[in-house]
């Protein structure tokens, strides 16, 4: 009988918090604790630290199943890995969201044993880094309303703001809200409605900005809505940038955890994959490659949403330039593609499998030939996966040239990682990377969309709806027609058709709306019927999450 996530994390001894930031070579004076387990990591460390950047390696996936691929595992699966091969690493991941760790998935601090510790409080409040995020995207919408309600000085339309309130929770009940009822002194009646915390743009603002300064600089461009003769009205002109970043200030500084195997971890920020841009905060991958010689980071979902957008929109910010992608694959997730629905995945289907395998040389072309980038197939091994599954894959990639390990983190901790890591490390050592993005910022709005399409998805190009036309005139009058494209599609497909599994061909995008994102600094194209709101499922996982007297939470996965 396999122990849960929860009772192997619960099960293993964590080293204090101080003892990890010494592994770490972070001094004292830059560690604020959060009790014996966490800390927060002062910003003045990027700049007072003189050491040279380490290799950054980003682990990515292929087109994903419902439950996720255990890339979260992977990631810390080889991270343990790299330290047991004698190498000074880092991990950056992602804070996980109260939605899917109460909906659908559960905990989200990788699994079996391969986890970042303590991953009770990771999984649920952790530092309050998204209660302060939820806090500030709430002031500006208060502050919005007020002004409207205190004379409207700057000329807003209520039908025409765009800025919603959020709660880190999965509540459909909150999508579509009618607010500001029961007379003048309770405010202006509107159409209103909820994002879930981790869609906010103040979410993207937190991860990708450099510093307070540029928090500030970015939270002051948030457009919350238009006049009355449609121009932007942004943060800035409400005077509400300060008071955001009053609160935001120590969530935006890094979190310090650490891996069942003591190797250190920073776990910050957590945008969307599908919605935002997926990635953890530039300041902790900054931070992690200036402490590592070897930084390990991940980007949601599979490589077309994830990886596109992490090297499309975090690495150009950021100036990054991976040494080394890893591809994670799952036996389970590649029958789906062969055409085996989700309740048969446990069972043995070699047919299936092989059928499912472009949808892995999709993502892997992406890698090499659209980024340029040197990469591995790294083979999550799943209790259920067979013998003849795993030996198909493998032998499959070696035939078709692919570069592929075997991953057994899951059950083995970094000890399964160990052959990951050295095919990493002879990748960074001895590959160069040639890296480049998949479109020119110069070229206009539709053609790097279609860029994406083509070079990324495997599709024909993209199509934009009568609506969204109309919104791309606004914004290229507003001169924003240079920023980056967030793509906001399901991670289902490589097309906006969640139906369309594996590789599908010669399929067009449709983008229903265009959404200026001027804080965060892209432009969201939005497909099918992306939600930002999601809601619980028939069974969600809340209902099996307890805590007993002494305090001890069980269920979470």
């Amino acid at each position: 009988m396999y122990k849960s996530d929860i009772e192997i994390a619960q099960s293993v001894e964590m080293k204090n918090i101080t003892e990890i930031a010494a592994t770490a070579g972070i001094d004292n004076k830059y560690l604020e604790q959060y009790g014996n387990y966490k800390a927060k990591i002062d910003l003045s460390l990027l700049k007072d630290d003189s050491r040279p950047n380490g290799k950054l390696v980003l682990v990515t996936a292929i087109t994903p199943t419902p439950a996720g691929e255990g890339k979260t595992t992977t990631t810390i699966g080889l991270s343990d890995g790299l330290k047991r091969i004698g190498k000074n690493v880092m991990v950056a991941l992602r804070e996980p969201s109260l939605g899917p760790v109460f909906g659908i998935k559960g905990g989200a601090a990788g699994g079996g044993y391969a986890q970042v510790v303590p991953m009770e409080d990771i999984n649920l409040h952790f530092t309050g880094d998204f209660h302060a995020i939820g806090a500030a995207n709430n002031l500006l919408a208060a502050m919005l309303d007020n002004h409207i309600y205190q004379g409207n000085k700057l000329n807003i339309d209520p039908r025409r703001i765009t800025w919603k309130r959020c709660v880190d929770m999965n509540d459909r009940q909150l999508r579509f809200v009618t607010d500001g009822l029961g007379g003048r002194v309770n405010g202006v009646p509107r159409e209103d409605g909820y994002d879930i915390t981790v869609a906010s743009e103040v979410m993207a603002v937190l991860c990708l900005a450099s510093s307070i300064t540029d928090l500030k600089e970015r939270l002051s461009r948030l457009i919350v809505g238009y006049t009355y003769d449609e121009k932007p009205v942004t943060a800035g002109d409400l005077n509400a940038a300060g008071a955001m970043a009053a609160l935001l200030k120590d969530a935006l500084k890094p979190n310090l955890v650490q891996t069942l195997e003591g190797t250190p971890a920073l776990v910050h920020g957590g945008p969307f994959a599908n919605i935002a841009h997926g990635c953890n905060s530039v300041i902790a991958t900054r931070m992690a490659l200036k402490l590592g010689d070897y930084a390990v980071t991940e980007a949601g979902f599979g490589a077309d949403l994830g990886a596109e957008k992490f090297l499309d929109i975090k690495c150009r910010y950021a100036g990054l330039t991976p040494s080394a992608v890893v591809v994670v694959a799952t036996v389970r997730a590649l029958k789906m593609h062969g055409g085996v629905p989700k309740n048969e995945l446990g069972v043995e289907n070699l047919d299936a499998l092989e059928k499912g395998i472009p949808n892995l040389l999709q993502h892997v072309s992406t890698i090499k030939n659209t980024y340029g980038l040197p990469s591995v197939v790294a083979v999550n091994r799943f209790p259920t996966d067979t013998d003849s599954e795993i030996e198909l894959i493998i032998d499959k990639c070696r035939q078709l040239g692919v570069n592929v390990c075997l991953s057994t983190v899951w059950a083995d901790g970094g000890k399964g990682g160990e052959a990951l890591a050295k095919e990493v490390v002879r990748l960074c050592e001895d590959e160069k990377p040639e890296f480049k993005y998949s479109y020119d910022l110069n070229d206009t709005i539709e053609n790097k969309i279609s860029s994406i399409v083509k070079n990324v998805y495997g599709g024909s190009g993209a199509v934009l709806t009568a609506g969204a036309k109309k919104q791309l005139e606004r914004i290229n009058a507003l001169g924003c027609d240079k920023l980056p494209i967030c793509m906001a599609k399901t991670q289902y497909s490589l097309s906006d058709d969640p139906s369309k599994l594996g590789a599908p061909k010669d399929f067009t995008v449709t983008v229903r709306e265009l959404k200026i994102s001027a804080g965060a600094g892209f432009i969201v194209a939005l497909t099918g019927s992306i939600m930002t709101m999601p809601g619980l499922p028939k069974s969600p996982a809340a209902e099996r999450i307890d805590v007993d007297e002494n305090g001890v939470i069980s269920g979470l996965f």
